[in-house]
């Protein structure tokens, strides 16, 4: 499959340029759905649109037999791209920071690769919107994806990431779990404005947050288990208008990153907790907690077979240890569905820095693109051909 992917690399590499001189947002992926589905078409794959709001889904093979699910993600992020190539972003404000025009033109390759190719079964292609957003009911691509039947009937689901830190040319894999469950909570702590002259005549809500925040800050060194893997962040701190005035709230905003659910429950109750300085000094404080993706869980039987592929593609020193990561990913909601596995698809040039994601100077080595691809399809008939003797 790396020889017919290399062979195929002018293909790739057109089509992720072409995405990523386009890019959309969230939902709103119109253009690179219409690329994707009409590339598709003329492969001799059938395609359908408008699964999961604005995603498209490919179908390769036939309907009995077992089903392995690919999938690529196809939004952008809403940053200023400052990278002087001949394919920047032509959308001012807008980027591919995360490598999604990558993955959506390194699945289209497999979907060509995959085109030549005899298996038993169906290999079905994800192509998903809003990966980075949600919609206005606070749900992201994957979910949608779900409800619209994208996962029926699937007995395995695979897909990758670009890494700026490993080289081109190599792959990172782990099994368990490697990517975290995230929520976002946001507050308000009340107190009572007046005077800056006069701070006795009120409830300082800046005081007031100080006493909040040193709480929070300790919560992951001494209220979760050391050995438990954990974050809490806080992003947000606004409050006040002049520097004689005591204002009457202060908002603050973070981000709490989790492996496990008990670790998940702990923190959500300890942001509460710590809120309720707020109110034993005499203020108060209204909170609100949304909940995020679930954490990452590769499989270790599919991480064996993406392994063996790497290794039979790349040789042993291609393959890398992938590190666990409390960054989140809503690929996750595929994996809770069916057997599932993401491997990290190194993009860094060759003696170059590495490019780290959702920063306006991210870009990727080009020569990642066929292996990407080869290693998406090869994975795919791998898994059918085991499913199919199992």
């Amino acid at each position: 499959m790396l020889t017919q992917a290399q062979a195929i690399k002018p293909y790739i590499v057109q089509l992720r340029r072409a995405i990523h001189r386009q890019p959309e947002l969230g939902f709103d992926v119109y253009k690179t759905a219409e690329l994707v589905a009409r590339t598709l078409r003329e492969l001799g794959v059938e395609a359908q649109t408008g699964v999961g709001k604005t995603g498209v889904v490919g179908y390769l093979g036939e309907g009995d037999g077992p089903v392995v699910a690919i999938r690529a993600d196809m939004d952008a992020l809403p940053i200023q791209e400052i990278n002087a190539v001949e394919y920047r972003s032509e959308v001012p404000g807008k980027m591919h920071a995360c490598g999604h025009d990558a993955h959506t033109a390194m699945l289209l390759g497999a979907a060509r690769l995959l085109t030549g190719a005899k298996f038993k079964g169906q290999i079905r292609l994800l192509f998903q919107p809003s990966e980075e957003d949600f919609d206005s009911e606070g749900v992201s691509g994957a979910p949608r994806r779900i409800a619209d039947g994208a996962l029926r009937g699937v007995d395995h689901v695979i897909a990758l990431h670009v890494d700026g830190a490993l080289e081109a040319g190599t792959i990172g894999l782990e099994a368990g779990q490697v990517a975290a469950a995230v929520d976002t909570f946001k507050a308000h702590v009340l107190g009572r404005g007046g005077h800056g002259a006069r701070p006795h005549k009120a409830l300082d809500p800046i005081w007031l947050t100080a006493q909040v925040l040193n709480a929070l800050y300790a919560v992951p060194s001494r209220r979760v288990d050391p050995f438990a893997p954990d974050v809490l962040t806080v992003g947000v701190v606004r409050g006040g208008t002049a520097e004689n005035v005591i204002p009457e709230t202060v908002y603050l905003e973070g981000t709490l990153r989790s492996m496990d659910a008990e670790t998940r429950a702990l923190l959500i109750a300890e942001v509460e907790r710590c809120l309720g300085i707020a109110r034993a000094l005499g203020g108060d404080y209204a909170l609100e907690v949304v909940r995020g993706y679930p954490s990452l869980f590769n499989d270790a039987g599919v991480v064996d077979v993406m392994r063996q592929a790497g290794r039979d593609l790349l040789g042993e020193a291609g393959l890398r240890p992938r590190e666990p990561s409390m960054g989140a990913e809503d690929f996750s909601y595929m994996t809770q569905l069916a057997p599932g596995a993401m491997f990290r698809l190194g993009t860094k040039a060759p003696g170059g820095p590495p490019r780290y994601v959702h920063t306006p100077d991210f870009d990727i080595d080009e020569d990642a693109l066929p292996v990407g691809a080869a290693m998406l399809a090869e994975t795919a008939l791998r898994l059918l051909k085991q499913a199919g003797h199992a």
